[in-house]
């Protein structure tokens, strides 16, 4: 007798080609082609985000929330200089905790938004499409300038960061007799870039493939800060908590409150580029659900791990803050003090390999903006960018277009200390400009005009981007006082200068008399045939006036 049961082995999972498919169509309805190989899977998609930022179905992609610490201890080694002396170990524990609250207010907003229109224009693209159509083609235009301005300094902070390392661990093997020069760390930055440039030229499956090693030295080096530097701190250097937790220390001059408020720089640029992940996102499967997460995910992750780490070095680096701050590097004094010389050597060499690896995710999620740019005709050479290698089916234009910009970024060493250190506050006040304009123009214009995508704050919505826009619009202001209170022309903050130049370059541009970007720029350029309301559907409700308005955006583009 034969049997017709058949086991219930529950709901049937998507196939990749189905998943690919529902992408594809996504994309399509934001007006672009899928023109980019989508190798990232979700847990790959969450680890670039945090060095920013599979074929399986997406509910089994938590299994990679763990690599949102990645990039998180080298980075800390980068801007732990920066907390210090606006107070001390207080400042790095609970500025932390602080800064992390409102840094995950503004992972949420753009995670929102990243989950209803997952493209590779990403923040320019959402302004476009939220802004009034007065207001929408300047405001594109301001919002993809500054976000390609923050990627280039954050490529270029953390390549200086590397290089810095790199030569601090030859100061250290060389027993304190090495001192390098500007001219040797700035040798060492280029080939660093160049290296990555080389790395992100091949297709985006090794760099995809890459993740699973990122992910395990990360790991490693988190464990070793919170686990074993406790362990292995001699008595002389462990800290009581009256002096890690409440004896502030402030050397800038600046009143307690404001410098416990320049602290958050540390926190604020170790956890950003939230767009990381929406940059890849044409390259991703299962992007709209993919992309919100990978920012939550990181995020959440990283401010977690990071308070740990900080509590860990606060409590084992001794007292003499003279000598931390004296050797440019604090966490390799501090990893001297308690593991020796060669323990160090070894340890720091994979901080500087981690942070190396940081670099190079974070180069290509900027290369996919400018392709994206350069797509929607806003760049210079903009025919140049916009083209797929036929090999490696990449944008390798834009990937060495970009490094070659950090590149000369870098040369900033050459005025001085502070001048490339405004490199490390620039990546934050860009990004931040470049996020407040389009989640403020969620709160002030589209309320109504968003279809929201699977990751949706419902009616928290406006209240938790309202709280985004306002905390990043203050540090913003923050960031461009100089680092001590009576600035000398060295001392100064020239994050200020690079920053405005770029912006008011921009603008020069756009309005510039009869070849300007108010004669030609029309915002995003669909490059695929669909109806109006393909555009509609994605981010308007079906209101006369709102279709009127769709309308008008698809036409002008």
């Amino acid at each position: 007798m034969t049997s017709n049961f058949k086991p219930f082995d529950g709901p049937r999972k998507e196939t990749r080609d189905e998943t690919l498919g529902k992408d594809e169509a996504l994309l399509s309805s934001l007006g672009y082609k899928q023109e980019l190989k989508r190798e990232f899977k979700p847990l790959e998609v969450r680890y670039l985000l945090s060095t920013s930022c599979r074929r399986r179905n997406e509910k089994n992609s938590f299994s990679g929330v763990a690599y949102s610490v990645i990039g998180l201890l080298p980075s800390l080694a980068s801007v732990m200089i920066n907390s210090l002396p606006n107070g001390g170990g207080p400042a790095m524990v609970w500025g932390w905790l602080v800064a992390g609250v409102f840094v995950t207010f503004i992972s949420l907003a753009v995670a929102e938004l990243g989950s209803a229109a997952p493209t590779s224009g990403g923040l320019y693209f959402w302004t476009f499409a939220l802004s009034p159509p007065r207001w929408r083609n300047l405001l594109c235009w301001l919002v993809g300038y500054a976000n390609t301005t923050g990627n280039i300094a954050g490529l270029a902070s953390v390549g200086w960061g590397c290089a810095s390392q790199i030569m601090a661990a030859a100061t250290i093997g060389s027993n304190g007799t090495f001192h390098p020069s500007s001219a040797q760390i700035y040798g060492v930055y280029v080939a660093i870039i160049v290296s990555q440039a080389v790395i992100c030229s091949l297709g985006t499956a090794v760099m995809a493939r890459l993740q699973i090693l990122y992910v395990t030295l990360n790991i490693l080096l988190v464990v070793v800060v919170i686990i074993a530097l406790p362990v292995a701190t001699p008595v002389e250097f462990k800290n009581t908590s009256q002096f890690a937790l409440r004896d502030f220390y402030n050397s800038n001059g600046w009143p307690n409150g404001f410098a416990f408020i320049l602290s958050f720089l540390s926190p604020l640029w170790t956890i950003c580029g939230f767009d990381g992940s929406v940059h890849i996102s044409e390259e991703a499967s299962n992007a709209a659900i993919a992309v919100p997460w990978a920012i939550m995910g990181a995020t959440i992750l990283s401010v977690i791990f990071g308070f740990g780490a900080n509590m860990a070095l606060a409590f084992c680096m001794g007292t003499n803050y003279d000598l931390l701050l004296g050797s440019q590097q604090p966490m390799a004094t501090i990893f001297f003090n308690s593991f020796g010389q060669k323990p160090t050597l070894a340890l720091w060499a994979f901080v500087v390999i981690v942070l190396y690896m940081t670099g190079s995710s974070i180069l290509l999620a900027g290369s996919r903006q400018v392709f994206a740019f350069g797509r929607d005709h806003a760049l210079p050479l903009s025919w140049w960018l916009y083209r797929v290698n036929t090999f490696t089916n990449t944008p390798l234009n834009t990937v060495w277009f970009t490094s070659g910009l950090a590149v000369l970024l870098g040369l900033l060493a050459f005025a001085g200390p502070q001048a490339i250190g405004a490199v490390l506050t620039l990546g934050v006040v860009a990004l931040y400009f470049a996020y407040c304009i389009p989640i403020g123009a969620r709160i002030i214009w589209g309320r109504r005009a968003l279809r929201p995508g699977p990751f949706d704050l419902g009616t928290l919505s406006v209240p938790i981007s309202l709280i985004a826009v306002v905390f990043m619009t203050f540090m913003i202001i923050v960031f461009l006082f100089p680092t001590a209170s009576h600035p000398t022309s060295q001392g100064m903050n020239y994050s200020v200068v690079v920053f405005g130049g770029v912006m008011s370059l921009s603008i020069c541009w756009y309005y510039f008399p009869k070849y300007g970007g108010v004669y030609w720029f029309t915002g995003p350029v669909k490059n695929v045939d669909i109806p109006v309301q393909g555009l509609e559907e994605q981010f308007l409700d079906h209101d006369d006036t709102e279709k009127a308005e769709a309308e008008n955006i698809v036409q002008s583009t």
